[in-house]
């Protein structure tokens, strides 16, 4: 059950990061953000990496792999979906979220040779269906000016996420979860930091404190924590079962939104909370307790 917990709580930072990116945004430009997020998680990470033990193995042509996976995400991933918020609503943005497991599912079938079972497919529909009712039961506002607009940008996130567990799942083998994100974190500074040189970013001459600490936030707790413990659980479980957590993101959005600004749900957000929760279980139930297959972990090793 580890890895199930551990994409769990994974999704839950996720949410929460929701909430985070909305407040800073507001205050600071997006990559500046971004580029502090990365400086953070990195120092963090840095002397976890470096100590005696931590599995490190590279093989010819593994450099293609590593920088695959972080151009993908984070340097691509968070560039959309900081453009995608400046568009579109939290909300909106989670049911395309909700597109990542089929998406994945897509790209294990063909790449990894990972067969989803019916059970897979019809758990991802239901948790599909509870996402989409979660958002069309939440009420407009004026943030989001251009949905047309943020739903593509984050749509293609999605695509750049699927990729992205693609190749952990092929680096994962010879490449401990720590690594795998440290080598992410690196690629993201250099990617934001060369961001940061270009005229159309605006350097902040204030730092207020909550702000600035909803920024480590992001980098230290978000970015290390959620995206170890995915990392973790991708290299145990199926990739088309650790996709379908995502369709989590907008059920704890709303819950944490209840809980930190006050939001209440109506009669029809809960009952798409339990679809989605629902469709979760039901996509595990044939392979909860089943382990990933040799083949599917070494089919590019």
């Amino acid at each position: 059950m580890l890895p199930y917990l551990a994409l769990t709580t994974a999704m839950l930072l996720w949410a929460s990061s929701f909430i985070a990116l909305k407040y800073v945004f507001a205050v600071f430009d997006p990559i500046v953000v971004l580029f502090a997020r990365m400086v953070i998680a990195s120092l963090c990470i840095a002397l976890l990496v470096l100590r005696p033990g931590e599995k490190w193995r590279y093989e010819k042509g593994d450099w293609k792999w590593l920088l695959a996976m972080g151009i993908a995400e984070p340097c691509l991933y968070f560039m959309l979906e900081a453009r995608a918020l400046l568009y579109t609503s939290a909300s909106q943005a989670g049911v395309i979220t909700a597109t990542l497991p089929l998406l994945a599912a897509l790209v294990a079938w063909a790449y990894l040779k990972e067969k989803p079972t019916r059970m897979t497919w019809l758990g991802m529909a239901v948790s599909f269906s509870g996402v989409v009712m979660l958002t069309m039961a939440g009420e407009t506002s004026d943030s989001a000016p251009n949905p047309l607009l943020g739903n593509f940008l984050e749509f293609l996130a999605m695509v750049c996420a699927s990729g992205y567990m693609m190749t952990i799942k092929r680096l994962s083998p010879r490449y401990s979860p720590l690594v795998l994100t440290g080598v992410q974190t690196l690629m993201g500074m250099l990617w934001f930091g060369g961001a940061l040189l270009t005229p159309w970013v605006t350097l902040p001459t204030e730092f207020p404190f909550w702000p600035v600490m909803w920024v480590v936030y992001l980098g230290a707790v978000i970015t290390l924590g959620a995206y170890g413990l995915n990392t973790w659980a991708i290299s145990r479980v199926r990739v088309a079962i650790a996709a379908a957590f995502v369709n989590l993101i907008p059920v704890f959005t709303v819950l944490l939104a209840w809980f930190i600004l006050g939001e209440t749900l109506t009669w029809v957000q809960g009952l798409a909370c339990l679809l989605v929760f629902g469709g979760v279980m039901l996509s595990q139930r044939q392979s909860a307790g089943a382990p990933v297959p040799v083949a599917s972990q070494q089919t590019a090793a």
